[in-house]
């Protein structure tokens, strides 16, 4: 036993809550996915509902051993890697929505060659663009208030990337800009500059409603979402979906409306949970999700170098600030959004976007508090505790 007890300290190093969080809810995943998927098996695979079991666990436990080789990593090496994606993803958002696979009118997808697999540039955008973030504001705590060396590189990337997105993915979009305010209001960026993103962001927001794929759908289902007259159809299965769950919901596989609930398994996951495990197992859920929250900003509060801090808290805040969204729009708090629910929805590569960014926050938990970015002198690198007075 204590031998088995050194291996797992040796291979599995960082937060052992946020191991057990992200295992608990990988395995959940594949129980929930297996019953929400069963009228697609039998609509697409002639009813062959382990093809679709067999090729989610495939990728859950894909996205697993990404994480784990993720956090092997030591998270310095990250500020390198984030820059040359953050380059790499500019044109590769541009060539996606010029000739990306349209699905629901909207070109989102690239296929990649020779393994035939779609996936989205946004995801590698998002991921790349929070950790080059946080390394450009960590490398200028000293000079933070600068306009010209610090602002003005952070607003043309978040303003480039932001607009991207946006042209065919309006939900992400926002929720990528809210997060990077958050990371650089934690990176103590002055206030006026704050604003200054917030009005960019608004402004290459509307333009995209304009310009972009997605400009109707989006505004029609704000409308749709303020008009309390009449609701629209995916958010009146969800709430019967949730009416019926009562507190204990139906048990699993039990589930009535992923028959007739538009994407039971990825945008409206959350009220298929209520349906078969009730309010127990929505709360239990969304617990989940408040404590990997917690426990990434413990690492945020314990970390001695801002890069590792400001890291661990935009991947943390953008995973879970996904996920709440998510489960507000499954029970009507919000406009419908076609959002997945991080870690329990299924999915492709965006799961394995999920699990670098959870082994990223892993790997600063772990410790590796080295230099990591050329700051001055160990008694001038300011901490992010500094950074949060």
């Amino acid at each position: 036993m204590s031998q088995f007890k050194t291996w797992i300290d040796e291979h599995f190093r960082g937060d052992p809550i946020i191991w057990g969080i992200v295992i608990l809810l990988s395995l959940f995943s594949i129980l929930v996915v297996y019953s929400a998927t069963g009228s697609l098996a039998y609509k697409y695979a002639g009813g062959n509902t382990e093809l679709y079991l067999i090729r989610h666990s495939t990728l859950v436990f894909v996205s697993l051993l990404v994480m784990w080789l993720a956090h092997k990593v030591p998270y310095k090496n990250y500020a390198l890697y984030a820059r040359l994606a953050m380059y790499l993803s500019m044109p590769l958002l541009l060539i996606t929505y010029l000739f990306g696979s349209n699905i629901n009118e909207a070109n989102r997808w690239l296929t990649i060659p020779v393994i035939n697999q779609a996936f989205q540039p946004s995801d590698l955008a998002k991921l790349a663009l929070i950790a080059a973030l946080a390394a450009m504001l960590a490398k200028r705590q000293n000079n933070i208030k600068d306009f010209k060396s610090t602002f003005l590189p952070i607003i043309i990337a978040i303003g480039l990337i932001c607009l991207l997105i946006a042209l065919a993915n309006m939900s992400t979009a926002i929720l990528l800009l809210a997060t990077c305010l958050l990371i650089m209001f934690i990176g103590r960026v002055p206030v006026k500059y704050l604003l200054i993103v917030i009005m960019v962001g608004i402004l290459g927001l509307t333009s995209a409603v304009f310009l972009g794929q997605r400009g109707d759908t989006f505004v029609a289902r704000i409308e749709a979402f303020m008009d309390e007259s009449e609701v629209p159809f995916q958010a009146e299965q969800s709430y019967i979906a949730i009416a019926t769950g009562g507190v204990t919901g139906k048990g699993p596989g039990n589930s009535e409306q992923r028959n007739s609930l538009p994407h039971p398994y990825s945008d409206f996951i959350y009220a298929i949970i209520i349906e078969e495990y009730g309010l127990v197992g929505g709360v239990s859920v969304l617990f989940l999700y408040l404590a990997l929250l917690y426990r990434g900003m413990r690492i945020v509060s314990n970390s001695n170098k801002a890069f590792g801090g400001l890291l661990s808290a935009g991947l943390s805040f953008a995973l879970v600030i996904q996920a709440l969204v998510n489960m507000a729009v499954a029970v009507g708090l919000g406009p419908i959004t076609g959002l997945p629910l991080p870690l329990l929805s299924m999915g492709g590569t965006s799961l394995v976007f999920t699990g670098i960014s959870l082994g990223i926050i892993l790997s600063v938990s772990r410790g590796d508090h080295q230099d990591e970015i050329q700051t001055g002198s160990a008694m001038n690198r300011p901490k992010l505790k500094t950074a949060l007075s």
